[in-house]
């Protein structure tokens, strides 16, 4: 079963990188504003790439250091050797579905996750963005009872979690969540108001099943917290971890 889920080694490519204080799951959307020189040129290759070849970049979140946007004279300067920025090791690639170029040149795009990747290291390279050398990760397919056991006790546990952040605005249960464990898995990651490690930790869990399990146990952590918190006279969105998505 484990030397099933190694990823092969000729499986290892290059992949342009976007480093974000966020994480992106399979199968979720993301917008980006992108205004700065480097990253308008990933967004200039990528528009020259032929139509048989695909639009994407790797989003992979940020350890420590700077963040697109946001960095220093010295870390400008040595981006291309990836000096002075820790990434953390998995990362999701975003296929660009949409790209509107601005008056001024900036750019608005459209982006959905796709597959997971490990990161090997930096490549280097004449770019003015990051490249990273990445192994693509593989979604192994489980026992379908028991993933089927665990998504529906997560989605449980994440309707439960809704309602408590609701705190009785809104007791819509109508709402259409997905009953595929693994996206299910993902959308739970990605919505849920958990710490950029909590979501780092999920989207690097190496299957479904293992996965369904963090979420079960960090949902019943958050309920708990929700339920102490009603008894306190602070806001939930004081309490919210923010993501920053660009």
């Amino acid at each position: 079963m484990e030397a099933a889920n190694e990823p092969e080694r000729d499986a290892r490519t290059l992949l342009p990188l976007f480093p974000l204080g966020t994480v992106l799951f399979p199968g979720l959307v993301l917008p980006l504003h992108v205004f700065e020189p480097r990253y308008r040129t990933l967004v200039q290759h990528l528009t020259d790439l032929p139509a048989s070849m695909p639009r994407e970049f790797g989003v992979v979140a940020i350890r420590r250091g700077w963040e697109v946007g946001r960095q220093t004279e010295a870390a400008d300067a040595s981006i291309t050797a990836g000096e002075s920025l820790s990434l953390y090791e998995v990362g999701c690639a975003a296929e660009v579905r949409q790209i509107t170029e601005l008056p001024d040149g900036r750019f608005d795009l459209m982006t959905v996750g796709r597959r997971r990747f490990r990161l090997l290291g930096l490549a280097r390279n004449d770019a003015p963005y990051l490249t990273g050398e990445i192994e693509w990760l593989p979604e192994p397919k489980g026992e379908a009872d028991r993933e089927g056991e665990l998504a529906a006790g997560v989605l449980a546990a994440f309707q439960q979690y809704l309602r408590a952040i609701r705190r009785g605005e809104s007791d819509d249960d109508g709402e259409q969540l997905p009953d595929d464990p693994t996206v299910l898995s993902h959308l739970v990651a990605a919505t849920a108001s958990l710490t950029l490690e909590d979501r780092q930790a999920l989207l690097a869990e190496p299957d479904t099943a293992s996965r369904l399990k963090a979420e079960r146990s960090l949902l019943r952590r958050e309920a708990a917290l929700l339920g102490r918190v009603r008894a306190v006279p602070v806001s939930l969105a004081d309490l919210a971890v923010p993501s920053s998505p660009n």
